[in-house]
């Protein structure tokens, strides 16, 4: 029991990587999603299919293996980098992924009318993307964005095998010494649920606003 009172403190610790975790790495799969959406509708060939070649490799690939990749592979090629920037690059990259299938539903749902009427206006094709459809995309997306938000905060987990002491990791040292995995693992549980529950409640309010201000 002792033990497990004197690893509140690190457990704790390690729930703030987990937030940092799912914090940088989101936003940066936003914005990397973003980018990725834009050039899969682009007018441009090789964009389109860079960014299609992209989202169906990461879709495809395990995170655990993107993870291990990062972290031993390009020690060998001469890139060396903390173990927790790489996992929020790894993070970011792969949930970009996802982020950009889910922005570009978004897209296919704006009518194609919208699109004419910027032409009609002489905007150019960088200003419909971004004043007039990527907007709409990201209003009508919001709570399936929120759902790989979720899944984002699920798969800092995986950091755990790769050596970053986050929730799970901590988790994993404190029943190492105190031995009562079932009281343990259920608190982490929980604090996950809790994170899932503050995304998912967020989202939800982030697009009554939005929908509202339509």
């Amino acid at each position: 029991m002792n033990a497990l009172l004197e690893g509140i403190g690190p457990l704790l610790q390690a729930v703030g990587v987990t937030v940092m975790l799912a914090l940088l790495a989101g936003i940066g799969a936003i914005v990397l999603g973003v980018l990725i959406t834009i050039a899969r509708v682009s007018p441009i060939p090789i964009l389109r299919w860079a960014a299609f070649a992209y989202v169906q490799f990461f879709v495809n690939v395990p995170l655990l293996v993107l993870l291990i990749l990062a972290v031993f592979a390009l020690p060998d090629a001469g890139i060396l980098l903390p173990l927790t920037p790489t996992a929020v690059i790894v993070l970011a990259v792969y949930e970009a992924a996802y982020v950009a299938e889910a922005i570009r539903s978004g897209v296919n749902s704006i009518p194609p009318g919208q699109v004419e009427a910027a032409r009609a206006l002489g905007l150019t094709l960088g200003h419909t993307l971004t004043r007039v459809i990527v907007p709409q995309a990201m209003r009508s997306v919001v709570q399936p964005l929120g759902n790989v938000m979720i899944a984002l905060a699920m798969n800092t987990a995986l950091a755990a095998a790769v050596g970053v002491v986050e929730l799970t990791s901590q988790a994993n040292r404190i029943n190492l010494v105190a031995a009562q995995p079932i009281a343990i693992f259920t608190i982490a549980g929980l604090i996950y649920m809790a994170i899932a529950l503050v995304i998912g409640l967020s989202a939800g309010a982030i697009e009554k606003k939005v929908a509202f201000s339509r």
